[in-house]
Formats: C-alpha cells, structure tokens, sequence
C-alpha cells in the first residue's frame, strides 16, 4: 500500500505542482479559442480524476512487471504528459505541444492495448485519460488553426 502512495503522490503531485508552474495566464487567455473550448475551472478537477486512474494504473502494472513493456510506456506517457503544459503555456508553442500531445495520445493507446490482456483494469483506467487527451489533441489543434 504505501507503493500505491508513491505513485498518487509522484503523479497527482507532479501533475499539480506542474499545473501550479504553468497556469494559463494573459497569453492564454488572449488565444481565439473553438466554441467547444470548456471553461478554465473544469481542468483542475477532470486532470486530478485522471491522474488518480494514472497513477493506480502505474501501481498495478508495476506490481506485476516493474521493468515490463507496459511498464516502460507509462513511464514515456507520464513524461509527456508532464512536458505538454510547460510547452504549451511556458513556452507558448501550440505547434511543438501538439505534436507532444499527439505522441501521448499515441502512448496512451500504446499502454491501453499492452495491457489489455495482462490487466484488463488497468487498460479500463487509461480509457478516460485517452478520451479526455483525444479532446485535448483537438482542442490543442484547433488554437493552432485559429492562431
């Protein structure tokens, strides 16, 4: 159990101390956003859902293969994951975080797909991060078209 805390706290830490880093500002908010655009305060609450599935997900298959295939995709997902904020927001590059968040999306199938057969759970715990980082990839690509 107190592996299973290391990961919560590795992952929704990095994810809110990272947030916290790169929150959006006047730059962000200057972007001509697409009509489906959310509003700002239900990223907060959707990213720390998801990076409660992440990190049980990483639990589980370290658990079993520490050093296993799966193992090493959630470990490239999670980097993505944390490099995609300081790009987009930091560095204001829309283009480059797509292409990040493309390769996340790609990484994210990736683990979905290794694990479906060994640990059907932790693949079901990556289906709302896929779907929600799907949502991201257009809404990522969507301001670099209107930008």
């Amino acid at each position: 159990m107190k592996s299973l805390i290391v990961f919560v706290l590795l992952v929704l830490g990095g994810g809110i101390l990272i947030g916290t880093m790169t929150a959006p500002g006047a730059w962000y908010a200057e972007l001509a956003k697409p009509s489906f655009n959310p509003p700002n305060w239900i990223f907060g609450p959707v990213w720390t859902v998801i990076y409660l599935l992440i990190a049980i997900a990483g639990w589980r298959i370290w658990q079993s293969e520490p050093s296993g295939t799966a193992m090493k995709i959630w470990g490239v997902q999670l980097a993505l994951n944390f490099a995609w904020s300081p790009i987009f927001f930091s560095a204001q590059q829309v283009g480059m975080a797509l292409v990040v968040i493309v390769l996340l999306l790609m990484t994210i199938l990736a683990f979905i797909f290794v694990t479906w057969s060994r640990d059907r759970l932790s693949a079901w715990l990556f289906v709302p991060y896929a779907a929600w980082v799907s949502f991201a990839t257009l809404l990522n690509g969507s301001i670099l078209a209107l930008n």
